[in-house]
């Protein structure tokens, strides 16, 4: 018997503190950083230490783990290198494009922090042309077809991601000695949706009055979850996902805090978000919405995924731009002469609104959950989180007018007739 139990394992697993704990005779419990536990066997071999997984503890017993440690140890001692011949056994078992991609992915769990988006891209963009085929049969021809299939479908960025990681696809493959040239090698992003230039589009306090004003006449189409969304980041200057995929137990109404954590955030770096009245009030209203979902933003839709997805609010303003990605008849712009702009460029005015109302630049960055530079960033410990409470209750100030979420929006759904 060794020194770990199924109770102990469980104990650590929950307690979650990184780190590698031993059973006894080779065999750990590795508590990573970042991912999902697992076991892990520790042996020497002409005299190099190394390290073979095993499994995942949620797919893994402890005496199961325990028997494929002794597995293990019995292949050694007949000269056997149990990682060498699991390379060995894994070659062999990778015949299509998608067996290689369960491969690359098994790597990017572990050092990716958010691995979900290249599977997304390719279940979505390559799986369905070539998932099934042979490795050996997939052609530059069948690259090209895909990428310009995106690319058309009005993704230029979601085109050259989908490059990037075919071309990181088959080199995992190069470096199995599955292939031996990489169809995706000649490609770039020219070839697929273009370069991508920084953008600077930030809107103007008249044309929020005008957008908003728009959202609300397209109410049959532009949700209300979607207009308070747009809301909540034009006045918190928060990205996208942090919001439309937050739960309800990261937000304290009463105190008017939201503590998102550096798990959701895309920085990694947690921070303590102050809450304006306007933006709690939105809140409050969302919460009835959500009818008693732990999610802000729960999917309309029956769907695996139970948050709004992350294309909806992309999708909703560009069909009022008269843009409808993958449908042949486009709908009518609705936006008139206001100049296109996308869901990021609602941070990016949220910013332009502090910096217009004055708002020190330093804390304006930490608004924006920007990392500070130099000394300033090395030694300031206190986070600004009063002087950055001031500075979103004045964005606020700025746009609720343009917003008037509760007055034109509540009158306009019952049919009150809204008092001026």
């Amino acid at each position: 018997m060794g020194s770990l139990t199924a109770k102990k394992v469980q104990s650590l697993i929950k307690d979650g503190t990184p780190g590698r704990y031993s059973d006894g005779n080779g065999l750990y419990l590795k508590v990573p950083r970042k991912g999902a536990p697992y076991w892990m066997h520790r042996y020497t071999l002409a005299g190099k230490r190394r390290e073979l997984t095993l499994d995942k503890c949620d797919d893994l017993s402890l005496a199961d783990a325990r028997l494929k440690a002794a597995e293990a140890q019995k292949a050694i001692r007949d000269g056997v290198d149990p990682i060498e011949e699991r390379k060995r056994q894994e070659q062999i078992l990778i015949h299509t494009v998608r067996e290689l991609f369960d491969d690359w992915y098994h790597d990017l769990e572990k050092r990716l922090k958010h691995p979900r988006i290249p599977k997304r891209i390719f279940e979505k963009e390559v799986a369905p042309s070539i998932g099934h085929q042979a490795l050996e049969n997939v052609t530059p021809m069948d690259v090209r077809g895909i990428i310009r299939k995106v690319a058309s479908s009005g993704r230029p960025a979601i085109a050259n991601d989908t490059l990037m990681y075919l071309k990181q696809l088959f080199n995992h493959a190069i470096k199995l000695g599955l292939l031996t040239y990489n169809p995706a090698a000649a490609f770039s992003v020219n070839d697929a949706g273009g370069i991508e230039r920084s953008r600077d589009r930030a809107l103007t306090v008249d044309e929020i009055h005008q957008v908003f004003q728009i959202f609300r006449d397209n109410r049959e189409s532009f949700t209300r979850d979607n207009y308070l969304a747009c809301a909540l980041l034009l006045v918190l200057g928060v990205r996208k996902t942090e919001l439309t995929e937050a739960q309800w137990s990261e937000f304290d109404l009463q105190g008017k805090r939201w503590n998102l954590s550096g798990e959701r955030s895309k920085t990694g770096r947690g921070i303590a978000i102050p809450l304006p009245p306007h933006a709690v009030s939105w809140l409050e209203e969302l919460k009835i919405r959500a009818c008693g979902s732990p999610y802000v933003f729960p999917s309309r839709r029956s769907s695996k995924r139970p948050h709004m997805g992350k294309d909806t609010l992309n999708r909703a303003i560009a069909k009022l731009f008269g843009k409808e990605p993958g449908k042949k008849q486009q709908p009518e712009n609705r936006m008139g002469d206001i100049a296109e702009f996308t869901v990021h460029d609602l941070r990016r005015t949220c910013r332009s609104l502090l910096a217009a109302a004055g708002v020190p630049g330093h804390v304006a960055e930490r608004c924006l959950n920007h990392k500070l530079r130099g000394i300033e960033g090395v030694y300031d410990r206190h986070d600004y989180f009063e002087e950055r409470k001031e500075a979103l209750e004045k964005v606020a100030a700025l746009v609720e007018p343009a917003i008037d979420v509760k007055r034109q929006m509540h009158a306009e759904d019952t049919g009150e007739v809204a008092t001026t």
